[in-house]
């Protein structure tokens, strides 16, 4: 899962190398301070878990920079 952060596509995603690390950051502390993860951890860390939620487009930024679910309007 690591291997993703090498990757540009996941960069794309977050809107640039320094809103990707501010949105793992701010991840991380949502997670350590008890907030559930949005993917299944299967025995995985919280820095696996952010970037699998990263990856599968489940969170992002908002203009306020902090975290948010990103909805999935495809099934309306």
């Amino acid at each position: 899962m690591i291997e993703e952060l090498k990757g540009e596509e996941i960069v794309q995603r977050a809107g640039g190398r320094f809103k990707l690390t501010s949105l793992i950051q701010h991840r991380m502390r949502e997670l350590m301070e008890g907030g559930r993860p949005l993917v299944e951890r299967r025995g995985r860390g919280d820095l696996e878990i952010v970037i699998e939620e990263i990856a599968e487009g489940k969170i992002a930024l908002n203009m306020s920079g902090e975290v948010e679910t990103v909805s999935d309007d495809s099934d309306e």
